[in-house]
């Protein structure tokens, strides 16, 4: 019986030690996100700058550098034959990984590049390449150039004041679209999540003027 149970216990161990892993030709396709053998990969524990992301600013003149890190990883690794290694698999279905070109963390190498910050809320593996980069002014980190976070929720809470301004005062029921599920669930102000809900009327989504007009319209009320 002990050693039936060993043997099970080792299998366990393999099983979980076990990572998918995807090597050939990377095409990049943004500073942080990649495709190998058609599998999309996010490189794991960092974060580039948006495609559309400018940088300067405080006297400094302001510049694309989105697109530029998007050309950089592209002239330095495009093509390359890269070993990516699975840690986890994102809401959008692609593979978190730790890329590899030849013996080189790749992930680590575009942080101390100053090429991408590093993604403490994932992982503290690159915190320290982050501060090496930061000292010496590498890439991104000798310009004003706020992190990928920052950018995103100021472009969240600019949308979002944007639609609201265009909303009838007396239409502010948010009609939502559940990404995952695709269940139609309405948020009246003062429910946990209705700050957050963004309405994107491109996809179906739209806003109420009573919760009657919502049911009726095949919605139901969001549970907090």
């Amino acid at each position: 019986m002990l050693r039936l149970a060993l043997i099970f216990s080792l299998a366990l161990s393999s099983a979980a030690s076990a990572e998918r892993a995807v090597t050939g030709p990377a095409y990049i396709v943004d500073g942080d996100t990649l495709v190998i053998d058609d599998v999309r990969i996010r490189l794991h524990g960092i974060d580039a700058v948006e495609k559309n992301q400018m940088c300067g600013g405080q006297g400094a003149p302001m510049w694309p550098c989105g697109k530029w890190v998007t050309a950089e990883v592209k002239a330095r690794y495009g093509g390359r034959d890269l070993s990516c290694f699975e840690r986890d698999v994102d809401r959008y279905g692609r593979m978190v990984a730790v890329c590899y070109d030849g013996e080189r963390d790749l992930n680590r190498e575009l942080v101390r590049g100053g090429l991408a910050f590093a993604y403490p809320k994932y992982s503290m593996n690159y915190v320290g390449d982050e501060r090496h980069a930061r000292n010496v002014k590498a890439g991104l980190f000798g310009t004003g150039v706020a992190t990928p976070a920052t950018f995103r929720k100021a472009a969240r809470d600019g949308l979002r004041a944007q639609k609201a301004a265009s909303v009838p005062e007396d239409c502010q029921i948010k009609g939502n679209i559940s990404l995952r599920s695709g269940e139609k669930i309405y948020h009246v102000p003062g429910q946990e999540y209705y700050l957050d809900t963004v309405i994107s009327p491109e996809k179906g989504e739209r806003y109420f003027c009573s919760e009657r007009d919502a049911i009726d319209s095949g919605w139901r009320r969001a549970k907090k």
